[in-house]
């Protein structure tokens, strides 16, 4: 075994010299703690230990440690945690009294097999971390390569690779939220901000923490790095079908589509997708939605927001919806579409749009209103509901910070197309009242009939049709027939929990798992920063 023992000199700093015997480890792949095989030195290099090129000094392992960088503005990258480490305690992690741990042989087995999730060693220096350790154990050292410069660059990097590895694993080797929505900028007017990025990636992650990587680091010390490393292995369903694919796959332009899908199913979603109840799907490269219930799975086909106008990626829950709803025109749409119709009283009527005042909902003549008083915001520009609104004749509200929703459409021909990019954001539905009956649940048919009418579909029970029979519809005073009201809102109790994702592989509502176009370029995104691991 290694020794070491403190003596004093006539230099400041304590100094420690290696005394038994070093290790020549023979290392196993896999990522767990692996007996290792020890050779004792002879006594003739036992005689040299004491010669200066043996000498360790920890103040000077520390000191070429900082020259190796600092924590920088991010603690809680594994590359700052791992500086602060060092400055904040002057502990070693991976060389102690028996020399280097046998938990620095569990961590290079595990690197060492990295191309098991399509890695590359270079990413993590493992070539270099196994000849430092080679030369530590067969006491190369020389002016070339201190034995203090050699445990430096020991330490830093075998704490480096393993904060990498294991806080990559539990929470993805990418930020989504820097991959992501740091791709389009917007318009400033002020010239107060240079750059004001959209916010295209809305899901709350929870990311790692101090805590957490104090945890694998007193893993390295209780010698449960191997326990560690298998805990942090991503377990889902789907990322372990996804894992299977990248060893049977060839084409590097599919390995690359595996491994960025791969590294989303890392990411740790503070509300994950339950596997129990209902939840609505929307997976935008695909153009699907899918609702799925206890039993089944209903699939129905999709329009997203257009490449210049991107649906928000977002977790939230479906809370009420509305049938015959107004649109409130988003000032963003008033500002690029409508303001230039300003006066245009012919326009507006043949949209039925109205404009009303903000402050008290108090309805402003067309006429008089100017491209600046829509420009100001304080006027709302709103299409009145029934058939031809934009929204179409119902919309499923959740909360979220971009005002879209699901809703029905005015124009269901784009269905028939495969690139379904047609909205400024929100996501329209092919089959709405279907969606309606899946999130109501086991509700009363006459209930059923009302939406159905008040949507202009035919009911089925004998009442709907009665009703039908004896109300005429009215008209407007330009002829248009307005919609019958027989429902205007309805709760969705309990709140069914809604996830607008971003997958290019993904399994259908049979479970095949298919390919999809990277229709906002994101993978090329993820890739850009994932890419230095492969």
């Amino acid at each position: 075994m290694l020794h070491y023992q403190s003596w004093k000199g006539c230099q400041k700093d304590s100094y420690l010299t290696i005394l038994l015997f070093l290790v020549v480890a023979c290392l196993t792949i896999g990522c767990s703690d692996n007996a290792t095989q020890k050779r004792d030195l002879t006594i003739e290099a036992f005689s040299e230990l004491k010669a200066p090129v043996f000498q360790m000094s920890k103040s000077e392992i520390l000191a070429d440690i900082a020259k190796m960088g600092h924590v920088g503005r991010d603690s809680l990258s594994p590359r700052g945690k791992s500086f602060l480490h060092y400055e904040q305690t002057s502990r070693l992690l991976w060389v102690g009294k028996q020399g280097l741990t046998s938990q620095a042989d569990t961590l290079l087995s595990c690197l060492s097999n990295l191309k098991r999730i399509g890695f590359s060693a270079s990413g993590f220096k493992v070539d270099e971390i196994s000849s430092d350790m080679l030369r530590f154990r067969s006491l190369d050292f020389d002016g070339q390569h201190p034995v203090n410069e050699v445990v430096a660059r020991l330490e830093y990097n075998l704490t480096r690779a393993y904060l990498t590895y294991v806080a990559g694993q539990q929470y993805g080797f990418v930020n989504p939220k820097s991959a992501i929505n740091r791709i389009e900028s917007a318009p400033d007017s002020t010239g107060k901000v240079k750059v004001t990025f959209v916010n295209l990636y809305d899901v709350a992650l929870e990311r790692p923490t101090h805590a957490f990587y104090d945890k694998a680091i007193g893993c390295i010390a209780t010698g449960s790095v191997g326990e560690m490393l298998k805990e942090v292995e991503p377990q889902s369903p789907f990322y372990r079908k996804l894992l299977s694919q990248l060893s049977d796959s060839a084409s590097e332009s599919s390995r690359k589509r595996i491994l960025v899908n791969m590294e989303r199913c890392r990411w740790k979603e503070k509300q994950p997708m339950p596997t129990q109840g209902k939840r609505v799907v929307v997976n935008v490269p695909a153009f699907m939605l899918y609702a799925i219930g206890p039993d089944s799975t209903m699939a129905m086909k999709i329009g997203c927001g257009a490449t210049k106008t991107k649906t928000p990626l977002l977790t939230s829950a479906i809370e009420y919806l509305q049938v015959n709803p107004e649109w409130n025109i988003p000032q963003s749409i008033v500002n690029n579409d409508v303001l230039h119709h300003a006066g245009d009283s012919s326009y507006f009527a043949r949209h039925r749009y109205y404009i009303a005042e903000r402050a008290t909902g108090k309805k402003v003549p067309i006429g008089s209103v100017t491209r600046a008083m829509l420009a100001s915001g304080k006027y709302r520009v709103s299409q009145n509901g029934g058939r031809g609104n934009s929204l179409g004749r119902i919309v499923f509200r959740f909360k979220n910070n971009f005002s879209v929703y699901l809703h029905d459409t005015s124009t269901p021909g784009f269905f028939q197309n495969s690139w379904r990019g047609v909205s400024h954001g929100c996501v329209r539905v092919q089959r709405p009242f279907d969606l309606a009956h899946f999130l109501l649940g086991d509700i009363d048919e006459w209930t059923l009939d009302k939406i159905r009418i008040s949507m202009d579909i035919p009911p089925v029970t004998s009442q709907g049709l009665e009703y039908i029979r004896t109300h005429q519809q009215e008209e407007n005073e330009d002829g248009r027939k307005l919609p019958r009201k027989l429902i205007g809102y309805m709760p969705v109790k309990p709140n069914v929990p809604v996830y607008i994702t971003y997958y290019t592989i993904y399994p259908d509502e049979y479970g095949v798992v298919r390919n999809y176009p990277d229709v906002y370029g994101y993978d090329q995104q993820i890739w850009n920063h994932l890419k230095k691991y492969i």
